[in-house]
């Protein structure tokens, strides 16, 4: 792999976020909607793409955060608007000229997974990676910190049987339940499909307090090195929206490109 583009989340006001990119070296930004900045209307969508397009030169990809929206929801009214709300994100993407989506399956934001269906997650997911490829989309799954997807078996299961793409979170991977037991190591999110990562979210862990950034390269060497060997993952989203965060992991990725000459 060649070297990444390092994006920042959109976390600043859309005036702000350009100057701020460029200013401190970013080559994109990570554009997340969530349930309240998702346009819903011609005139918002409008809105939306002149932001993106101010952007220019940043490179752009995309990410959704909906929280307790499930595609494997038992509840066949909650499963329906999932699967309409994730159309029309690819439809928007494809709309906006984006070629990359990753989103959430099996445990954002739900204490539990009793009103979530493997079979169903599997169903829906499979649907939507195949509109994503007509549209000429590359749709991504998450692995999160809890779920379905935390567990390095399912989450190379959902990959493989869905024809998905995927996206690493090395904060997820660090307090995922199966590996904090000693049960998986944070390889084996990727070690089935190494092929298939395109995307990386780059910080220390998830706590209660939010994603936490590491204090040194150490916090971060082995997880560093395991990204780099990916050989299509060439997007690491620093995933910070704190100023201070971001610089210090910032500080501590290009600390390691450098000593790896890229």
């Amino acid at each position: 792999m060649g070297q990444p583009v390092l994006a920042c989340c959109n976390f600043l006001p859309d005036g702000q976020l350009r100057d701020f990119a460029l200013e401190h070296g970013f080559g994109g930004v990570d554009w997340t909607f969530n349930l309240k900045n998702f346009p819903e209307t011609p005139a918002a969508e409008s809105a939306l793409a002149l932001a993106i397009t101010w952007l220019h030169p940043l490179k752009l990809r995309y990410h959704c955060a909906f929280e307790r929206r499930d595609l494997g929801a038992e509840d066949p009214e909650e499963t329906g608007r999932t699967m309409q709300l994730f159309q029309k994100v690819c439809h928007l993407v494809a709309k906006l000229g984006g070629r990359s989506i990753t989103i959430h399956v099996g445990g954002l934001g739900r204490e539990s997974a009793f009103d979530l269906c493997w079979q169903k997650t599997l169903a829906g997911l499979t649907k939507l990676v195949h509109m994503a490829n007509k549209l000429g989309i590359k749709l991504c799954i998450e692995n999160l910190a809890w779920g379905w997807t935390s567990r390095p078996d399912l989450f190379e299961k959902l990959i493989r049987l869905s024809g998905a793409w995927a996206t690493l979170d090395v904060g997820h991977a660090r307090v995922s339940p199966a590996v904090r037991s000693g049960l998986f190591r944070v390889k084996d999110f990727v070690a089935p499909h190494p092929e298939r990562f395109i995307n990386a979210h780059i910080y220390h862990e998830e706590t209660e307090d939010g994603h936490m950034p590491p204090q040194s390269l150490t916090y971060l060497q082995d997880r560093l090195d395991l990204i780099v060997r990916l050989p299509n993952c060439n997007w690491w989203v620093l995933e910070l929206r704190e100023e201070g965060a971001l610089f210090t992991t910032l500080q501590v990725v290009e600390e390691f490109l450098l000593a790896q000459g890229k």
